[in-house]
C-alpha cells in the first residue's frame, strides 16, 4: 500500500471565457521514505496537484474527477473539518510564498506553537522547546531572540525556513513542498534538504518536491515526475528521466539547465515545439527602449558603495543601553562599472537584499555613500531631486507575489512607471510600449487584461522584469529575479538581459543564491556573510579559486546536476 496515491486527477477553472484543465488525468504514488520530484514549467500544474491533495485549491478551481489516498484511505472529498485533521498531523505543506503563508500580526514563536498544540498533546513549555528545536533544525541564528520576532523582521530566506519549521512541527507523514528551496542559498538548501532526506530515511516520512532547480532533483529525488500543460509526460526514476530521458519535452527541459562548470556566451532555450512560448525578437536599435536617456559626462564607475553601515532594532526600549540591534550591512564597499553585471552572494540574511534596497532608495543607511554617476544619493533632501536619478535605477523584486497590486491590471501595472515619469506624449504610445515588452517577456499582450492572480509565480516574474525595464533604466537592481521561474522560462529572461546589456549597455546589480546563474550572468561577483562583504573578484577567479574560507564552502555546496547521455549533453 503506497504512503499518497493520485488516480486519474483532473482539475479544471471555469470562468466566463470557457473552462481551463489545469490538470489533465495525472495518477502517481509516493511511497513511504521515497521522495519525487515534480518537475516542469510555470503553468504545468505542479502547484495545482499539491494544493489538490490537501484540498487547498484557490478558488473557481475544482477536482473535476480522480481520487486522492492517503495510506489507503480516501482524502479527497473529505468535509473542511475532516481535511483539517489531516492537515499538519498527517500532511505537512511547505507553501512557496512564506510572506502570504505567515501571519504579520503573529510571532514566528506563537504561530509555530499554534501548529504544534493543534497537532500534539503538549504543555506550554514542551511546545516552546520543540519550537525551539525546530528553529535550529532549519538554520535560523539566535534562535531564542529570533521566536520573539514577527516575519517581517526575517530575511526572504528566513522567513521560507521559518515555514518549513511549521511544516515539520506536527510530524507529517508526507511533506508536500512547494519550492522550498526557491529563497534558500547553497549552505542553507543543502541544510534544509539533508533534513527532509533524513525524515524519509529515518521516519519513513513521503515527500512530494516540488521544485524547477534540476540539480536539487538530481540529488535528492528517488523519482521525478516530468509535467507539461497539465500532462504527465514522463515518470520514473530520477537516475533514468534525467539520464536518459524519452519524452522530447524532457529532454528539451534538462537541455537548459544552467552549467556550473564554464560560461557559456547564452543559456540553450527549451526546444519543445507544441505551442512553445518563446518571447518575439525586438529590434533594439529602432525601438523605444533603444532611444538612449539624457547622460552626463562622466567617466567613474556608474554606481559606487562606500563604507555603507545599516542595522535594524531587533528589540526596542527607551533606554539605549537595552536596545537590540541586528547589524545588516557592515561597512560595505564595492563599485560597479557601466556595462557590468556585479554579482552579490550569501546565505539569506547576509544583507544582499538590504544592499539592493539602500541602492534604490528604499532603506536608509545609518552611514555611508551611495554614489551613482558621482552624484551621492544619500545627500538628496528632496522628491524632486532624486526623481530623475531614480528613473535610471529600476529593481526586480524578490518576491513576484507582494510586489504588485493585486487591484490592477497587468496592462496598467507596467504602464505606471511610465505615466508616472511622464515617458511618452500619449496613451497611444503608452500601449504600444506595454504590449511590446509583454511580447518581448514572452507573455504576449493578451496577459494584459488579466490580473496578477490568473498568473503563476514565474509568469509574474515576467510582469516585474517588464515593468522595471519599462523607465529604460541604466542600473538594474535584480533581487533574485529568477528565483520563482523554471529552467526554460529563466533562460528565456536570463538571455532577455543579456540582450538588453549588449544592445544599452545596461549595466546590472544581480543578487542571486544560484550560483550556476551568476557564474554565467556576472563579470565579477562580491561574496557577503552576516553584513559583511568577505571577497570581491572576477567571477571565473571566484569560482576557480576562490580565497576567502565561505566562498570556498559555497561553492563546495552548489549541487551538480549530472548524469545526462550523450544526445541530451549535446543539446546544451
Amino acid at each position: 500500500m503506497s504512503l499518497l496515491e493520485v488516480k486519474n486527477l483532473q482539475i479544471e477553472y471555469p470562468s466566463r471565457h470557457g473552462v481551463h484543465a489545469a490538470v489533465k488525468s495525472l495518477s502517481f504514488q509516493i511511497e513511504r521514505g521515497e521522495i519525487v520530484g515534480v518537475v516542469g514549467e510555470s503553468g504545468a500544474g505542479k502547484s495545482t496537484v499539491g494544493n489538490a491533495v490537501i484540498d487547498l485549491l484557490s478558488p473557481p478551481g475544482v477536482i473535476a474527477g480522480g481520487d486522492v489516498y492517503l495510506n489507503g484511505e480516501k482524502i479527497s472529498g473529505l468535509s473542511p473539518e475532516q481535511m483539517r485533521r489531516v492537515r499538519g498531523s498527517k500532511i505537512g505543506f511547505i507553501f512557496q510564498d512564506p510572506m502570504t503563508s505567515l501571519n504579520p500580526l503573529f510571532t514566528v514563536e506563537q504561530q509555530l506553537k499554534e501548529t504544534i498544540h493543534a497537532n500534539m498533546k503538549v504543555t506550554d513549555e514542551e511546545a516552546y522547546q520543540r519550537a525551539l528545536s525546530l528553529m535550529q533544525q532549519v538554520g535560523i541564528p539566535q534562535p531564542e531572540n529570533r521566536l520573539k520576532q514577527y516575519p517581517h523582521q526575517f530575511s526572504g530566506g528566513m522567513r521560507q525556513r521559518v515555514v518549513i519549521a511549521i511544516a515539520l512541527a506536527g510530524e507529517p507523514d508526507l511533506i508536500i513542498a512547494d519550492e522550498p528551496t526557491t529563497a534558500l542559498d547553497v549552505s542553507i538548501q543543502d541544510q534544509i534538504l539533508n533534513l527532509i532526506r533524513e525524515l524519509c530515511v529515518q521516519k519513513q516520512v513521503g515527500c512530494m518536491l516540488v521544485t524547477h532547480d534540476m540539480g536539487v532533483v538530481s540529488n535528492v529525488t528517488d523519482q521525478v515526475a516530468v509535467m507539461y500543460r497539465g500532462d504527465l509526460v514522463e515518470f520514473g526514476p530520477t537516475a533514468q528521466v534525467l539520464g536518459a530521458p524519452q519524452h522530447p519535452y524532457t529532454k528539451s527541459l534538462i537541455s537548459a539547465v544552467p552549467r556550473s562548470d564554464v560560461k557559456l556566451e547564452r543559456f540553450p532555450l527549451v526546444s519543445y515545439i507544441e505551442e512553445a512560448s518563446e518571447m518575439k525578437p525586438l529590434d533594439i536599435k529602432n525601438h523605444w527602449l533603444g532611444q538612449r536617456q539624457d547622460q552626463r559626462d562622466y567617466s567613474g564607475a556608474l554606481l559606487r558603495v562606500e563604507n555603507v553601515n545599516l542595522r535594524f532594532v531587533t528589540k526596542d526600549s527607551f533606554f539605549e543601553s537595552r536596545r537590540e540591534y541586528v547589524q545588516a550591512s557592515n561597512h560595505v564597499s564595492f563599485e560597479v562599472m557601466e556595462g557590468e553585471t556585479f554579482g552579490l552572494v550569501g546565505e539569506s540574511g547576509s544583507g544582499k537584499s538590504t544592499i539592493a534596497r539602500i541602492i534604490a532608495g528604499l532603506y536608509v543607511p545609518n552611514s555611508g555613500k551611495i554614489m551613482f554617476e558621482g552624484i551621492d544619493l544619500t545627500a538628496l533632501t528632496s522628491e524632486k531631486a532624486r526623481r530623475p536619478l531614480r528613473r535610471q535605477m529600476q529593481m526586480v523584486f524578490q518576491n513576484p507575489y507582494t510586489s504588485m497590486n493585486p487591484r490592477m491590471k497587468v496592462f496598467d501595472i507596467i504602464a505606471e512607471p511610465i505615466r508616472f515619469h511622464h515617458l511618452t506624449k500619449n496613451e497611444s504610445e503608452t500601449r504600444q510600449i506595454v504590449y511590446d515588452l509583454l511580447d518581448h517577456v514572452g507573455l504576449g499582450r493578451m496577459a494584459g487584461v488579466k490580473y496578477p492572480h490568473e498568473f503563476s509565480g514565474g509568469q509574474r516574474q515576467r510582469i516585474s522584469i517588464a515593468r522595471a525595464l519599462a523607465t529604460r533604466p541604466r542600473l538594474l537592481i535584480c533581487d533574485e529575479p529568477t528565483s520563482a521561474l523554471d529552467v526554460s522560462v529563466q533562460a528565456q529572461i536570463l538571455n532577455l538581459l543579456k540582450d538588453l546589456q549588449a544592445e544599452l549597455d545596461l549595466t546590472m546589480l544581480f543578487i542571486s543564491h544560484d550560483l550556476p546563474v551568476i557564474r554565467q550572468m556576472c563579470d565579477r561577483v562580491g561574496v557577503m556573510k552576516m553584513g559583511t562583504l568577505l571577497e570581491v573578484a572576477p567571477t571565473e577567479t571566484l569560482f576557480s579559486a576562490p580565497q576567502h574560507e565561505y566562498s570556498r564552502q559555497l561553492i563546495s555546496l552548489m549541487p551538480e546536476f549530472t548524469g545526462l547521455k550523450e544526445d541530451v549533453a549535446a543539446m546544451r
